[in-house]
């Protein structure tokens, strides 16, 4: 596909925080075939370098397997020369524009400004799959996915998704693939460090550092806060100015909280395309509060003191309840059910029995087959 430039990119992280990454893969695509790859694990910056057993089960790097690896810092000079001025790619480019973003500024690093595309939202905009996990979607695409978060096989994965369905719709530019099924890059603003004002992960993260630096003692899993599994708020899009009137989430404007099965930045987009609003925290338009950990009824009447809803946001829209604002909380399991067909994947665990990091990594043409 003459024009289909790009380069692909996957990042395996330390912990819940993105600024740490541990691993990196980029695939450089040329005229829809893979010309060349890069690949590095990494330790994660100082500071930010506790590696959680949540994170390792499913990717399989310790922080013994890096203890001599160099840092992000050291490598980001190679990593950006090789991307050069290409776009990016990722299944779910949210989330690896934002491993840039705060490992950048944790490292005290400029920004180059980086922009990328998402081969999920390119995935759902053309293939007709109960779920577009990279697995799946690449397995659409012909390409057999047998190392899933070993970061260059999951690079070259996503890779092998554009590439697929460039072919198939006959188009041959990047940004006219996406364009053509709307969808926008994620871009990162470029900066001299020390940026003037950080991301809201980073500025949370700094107030927690102890949590997340490998050279203090670790805390006992129990004390862990639900930031070691990090919910990123992602934008909250404009409601579709083509939807149904007459979906339930029609209208509605929606909160989230705890911990959903998707990424909530997915949610969020999910229901904007069904006419609904969303914010990143509880306000007097709010109707609905997504409780992603689950609750049962006798908890919203539960004594303030033993309320087991524990987050802001759930405390924020009790109060507002009992001041009469008509507002609903709602577990993951009927917020599910809401999206019906729309959910995009099945809920998955948390941990991986088939991720481990490789030894060596075996190159193969994105047009392989399984």
């Amino acid at each position: 596909m003459r024009g289909l430039n790009f380069t692909a990119v996957d990042f395996e992280t330390a912990n819940g925080f993105r600024g740490s990454p541990c691993a990196i893969g980029l695939v450089k695509v040329r005229d829809g075939e893979e010309v060349d790859t890069y690949y590095s694990a990494m330790r994660p910056p100082e500071g930010f370098d506790r590696f959680d057993p949540h994170n390792v089960a499913i990717h399989g790097i310790t922080a013994e397997a890096v203890a001599q690896a160099p840092r992000f810092g050291e490598l980001f000079e190679d990593i950006h020369g090789f991307i050069g001025e290409d776009m990016l790619v990722a299944h779910n480019a949210g989330f690896d524009i934002e491993v840039f973003e705060a490992a950048l500024e944790v490292s005290g690093l400029d920004s180059p400004g980086l922009s990328c595309l998402c081969s999920v939202r390119l995935s759902r905009a053309n293939y007709q799959l109960p779920s577009h996990a990279l697995p799946k979607a690449a397995a659409e695409a012909g390409y057999q996915l047998t190392q899933h978060h070993y970061a260059l096989d999951d690079a070259r994965a996503s890779a092998a998704v554009v590439c697929d369905i460039a072919a198939r719709r006959n188009v041959g530019a990047t940004d006219r693939l996406f364009q053509e099924s709307g969808i926008a890059p994620r871009t990162m603003e470029p900066w001299q460090a020390p940026r003037t004002r950080e991301s809201r992960a980073t500025r949370q993260v700094r107030t927690m550092a102890h949590l997340f630096d490998a050279r203090l003692p670790a805390p006992q899993p129990r004390h862990m806060p639900d930031l070691m599994r990090w919910q990123d708020e992602g934008k909250n899009l404009p409601p579709s100015s083509v939807a149904d009137p007459a979906h339930p989430l029609f209208a509605q404007q929606l909160a989230f909280t705890g911990n959903l099965s998707i990424p909530r930045a997915e949610a969020k987009e999910l229901v904007a395309a069904l006419g609904a609003a969303t914010a990143s925290r509880v306000t007097a338009g709010t109707t609905l509060l997504v409780v992603g950990d689950g609750f049962e009824p006798w908890e919203l009447s539960a004594p303030e003191e033993s309320f087991p809803l524990r987050s802001s946001k759930a405390r924020e829209a009790l109060r507002r309840q009992r001041e009469g604002q008509p507002l609903r909380f709602i577990a993951e399991e009927e917020f599910r059910a809401l999206l019906g067909s729309r959910w995009p994947v099945s809920s998955p665990a948390v941990t991986d029995p088939e991720a481990a990091q490789p030894a060596v990594e075996a190159s193969r043409p994105l047009s392989a087959r399984g």
